[in-house]
């Protein structure tokens, strides 16, 4: 690894396969076995206070208000029956059957690891093992507590179990709580709130349902959503809070090549990411000052090479264990980091050492990077979106910032790296003069299920942000973390289509220059003709081009092509964020 690394952080990065502990599983992540002892511990505990609950129930409190009023409670439920009640309490106890949540389960846990891009496995496995809990537990206290069925007639033919707990209650606790859960973590759109109130509801509706079908007691009931409540905390916070399990990264070609030199490290570690072409060592020392500061002690230093800007070393870092990531460099390192981190959840720092820094920028980080360390270091972890793009020609990937074909793409082609250094991003816009006679360019575009449009333009930009270098926002209503992706078409027609262009795009946009939404999109020939910037909204867009066109992603020019597809992918990238003041 290079001198430029910080003596204190010497030996965090060594060379080649001896780096790596020999036997080690390439596939099964790190901190398995202790996170299942403490869950095999915590769940031991939860049946002791389960059994506990119940044999208090069946001996001392058995004569002690609430319970002497349960019978009652019973008898109350029973002379409400009516036909269309005992339909639908039918149906709210089927939703706790056995079957019906070994079922919903299963195709839980395949859909978390097929329909998403990367698959979330520790989702998964949080639904399947707190469901699981939960009926060994169950059993447990069935084997232990004996209690009698509440002495009324009973709708359903009575299983060979103690009446506590609610073994269908404790269930659909654990599925549907577990469920919402996960869509209140996981989903970004306003739908995810009635949604998950309705999974919550759920277990409340099998509960009713058991006690108007004369299956449990009350306090049966209380048990079991107090039996899938623990199952699902106990889990919950061993995955989700303690993260003592390294999440595992995809596949990637060449990964083990480019991740040789990352050094064994222990859970709980940090490693700093950096460019050895913008990131000097003296910058790397107050890194590590600040890192040392915060508690963040003997982090790991990596580079990135021409080969792997950073995503391999993202990915290898991960791997072995490390916590939080720190990537130094600027919008093309981070993006590759990003990539790697898509759907880890493991936080990224993005410390802008580069020329454009626009991640940076929009996230309203300090261009210092000291500063921008120490100011995210003393925030929180924020979800933002990233965008997957792919084309003929170009790998699938993420992108963080902004992508586009057309006269970004040749200017930054056409942007000397000597410039760069010495004058910084202004070089950008050297650049631009020199490609603003880019010829007009005919695409197909196609956002959602929306029907395609036909357009000529200058430039397209496909952006998850919207302000550019020297201040300047193209695409005003970009959000990094509102589930969608922003569209600009810029098509102006000679000087005073120039002229109009850059007056939208310097008041922010115009009266008609709207962001507008699939819902609201028209074909050619109904209003599109002669509007020099048009703004569009989506979650996923096809891009097709009459002939090959320059294409970049994040700043980084891409190989020409004819086609470029791009989608959302809501809170992928977990990122430390200043908080802000309210």
């Amino acid at each position: 690894m290079p001198t430029a690394v910080p003596e204190r952080a010497a030996g965090a990065t060594g060379k080649g396969p001896e780096g790596v502990r020999p036997g080690r599983s390439p596939v099964l992540p790190r901190g398995i076995g202790r996170t299942a002892a403490r869950i095999g511990a915590l769940t031991v505990c939860q049946a002791a206070l389960m059994v506990g609950f119940g044999l208090l129930l069946t001996g001392p409190a058995r004569n002690v208000w609430p319970l002497t009023v349960e019978d009652d409670v019973n008898e109350g439920f029973e002379r409400i029956r009516t036909g269309p009640l005992t339909t639908l309490s039918y149906v709210g106890s089927e939703a706790g059957n056995t079957l019906t949540v070994v079922a919903v389960t299963l195709l839980s846990c395949v859909a978390l690891l097929l329909v998403p891009r990367l698959p979330m496995w520790r989702q998964a496995v949080f639904l399947a093992v707190a469901v699981s809990l939960q009926s060994l537990v169950f059993l447990a206290v069935t084997e232990s507590v004996d209690r009698t069925r509440p002495d009324v007639h009973r709708l359903d033919d009575s299983p060979p179990t103690s009446s506590y707990t609610s073994g269908h209650t404790g269930a659909a606790t654990a599925l549907y709580a577990g469920l919402a859960v996960l869509v209140l973590s996981r989903v970004r759109r306003p739908w995810r709130w009635p949604l998950a109130g309705l999974l919550f509801l759920l277990p409340l509706v099998v509960g009713a349902a058991r006690l108007y079908r004369g299956m449990h007691h009350p306090t049966d009931v209380i048990g079991g959503l107090a039996n899938g409540a623990l199952s699902l905390l106990i889990v919950g916070r061993a995955l989700f809070v303690d993260r003592s399990v390294a999440a595992v990264p995809p596949p990637r070609s060449g990964l083990d090549d480019a991740t040789a030199g990352v050094q064994e490290r222990e859970p709980g570690s940090t490693a700093v990411i950096f460019n050895p072409t913008v990131t000097d060592e003296a910058a790397l020392e107050r890194l590590l000052g600040v890192l040392e500061q915060h508690g963040h002690r003997a982090p790991a230093f990596i580079e990135t090479t021409a080969d792997d800007p950073g995503s391999g070393q993202a990915a290898g870092a991960v791997r072995d264990g490390a916590t939080l990531v720190v990537v130094c460099g600027g919008d093309g390192t981070v993006r590759a980091a990003a990539d790697a981190l898509a759907g880890s959840g493991v936080p990224l720092v993005v410390v802008p050492c580069g020329t454009g820094n626009l991640l940076a920028r929009n996230l309203g980080l300090p261009l210092n990077p000291s500063a921008a360390l120490d100011a995210a270091l003393s925030g929180s972890p924020q979800r933002l979106d990233l965008g997957r793009i792919e084309g003929d020609g170009l790998a699938a990937t993420h992108f963080t910032a902004m992508s586009g074909a057309g006269l970004d793409a040749a200017m930054l082609e056409h942007t000397d790296d000597r410039a760069k250094s010495a004058v910084g991003w202004p070089a950008y816009a050297l650049a631009t003069v020199a490609t603003l006679r880019t010829p007009r360019m005919r695409l197909t575009v196609r956002l959602d299920d929306a029907p395609v449009l036909h357009r000529t333009a200058r430039m397209v930009l496909l952006a998850n942000v919207g302000t550019v270098q020297g201040g300047l926002t193209l695409l005003p209503a970009a959000r990094p973390d509102d589930g969608l992706l922003d569209l600009l078409i810029l098509d102006p027609r000679g000087p005073g289509g120039w002229m109009r262009a850059l007056g939208i795009l310097m008041r922010g946009r115009g009266r008609n220059s709207r962001p507008t939404t699939v819902d609201h999109l028209v074909p050619e020939g109904t209003g599109a003709k002669g509007v020099p910037v048009e703004f569009l909204t989506f979650r996923r867009a096809e891009l097709t081009f009459a002939a090959p066109q320059s294409r970049e992603v994040d700043g980084d020019p891409m190989s020409h092509g004819r086609r470029l597809t791009a989608e959302v992918r809501p809170g992928a990238l977990t990122v430390l964020l200043p908080t802000r003041e309210k």
